[in-house]
């Protein structure tokens, strides 16, 4: 059984790389990948080391998973990580007592790479919204919307 310090920082790699834009990642510096996230090499073909590191089976599991929620208009960065821990709250409680911890590291992360402003200025035009949110991840009020999670930028589209 795992641990919940290898949960931990499992859930903090797959949240890191989750808001780091796909132009920031060393598969898009190697060519792996392009600037939205599609696969331009596959990982069979990758012949360095430093290339297979920065493709690795968690990594492209995150690349994906990061494409498909800018699909359904998840694309604000600060909606995308509101909803991801929402989602891992959502799925087990226990997470819930390190819901602070996450939001402080993730926020001391953006903000060591020079990504916070940038992050908060995408998000400072939002309407008020009457209806209570499920949940407030990073400042962002979550809601279930047709038994779906959706940041507030998302949810206001649909009112």
């Amino acid at each position: 059984m795992a641990s919940r310090g290898i949960d931990f920082l499992i859930t903090y790699r797959v949240v890191k790389l989750l808001i780091t834009p796909f132009e920031k990642q060393e598969a898009y510096q190697f060519g792996i990948i392009d600037e939205k996230g599609k696969v331009l090499k596959k990982y069979s073909s990758l012949k360095t080391e430093k290339e297979r590191k920065s493709y690795t089976l968690l990594h492209r599991f995150v690349f994906n998973l990061k494409r498909i929620l800018q699909r359904v208009g998840l694309g604000s960065k600060l909606g995308s990580f509101g909803v991801a821990l929402a989602l891992l709250i959502k799925e087990d409680k226990r997470y819930e007592e390190y819901k602070t911890l996450i939001e402080q590291t993730i926020i001391k992360h953006l903000k060591d790479t020079n990504q916070y402003d940038e992050i908060l200025n995408e998000s400072r035009e939002i309407p008020d919204i009457d209806d209570e949110p499920l949940m407030v991840c990073f400042g962002v009020g979550i809601y279930e919307q047709n038994g779906e999670l959706v940041s507030e930028y998302d949810y206001v589209k649909n009112i």
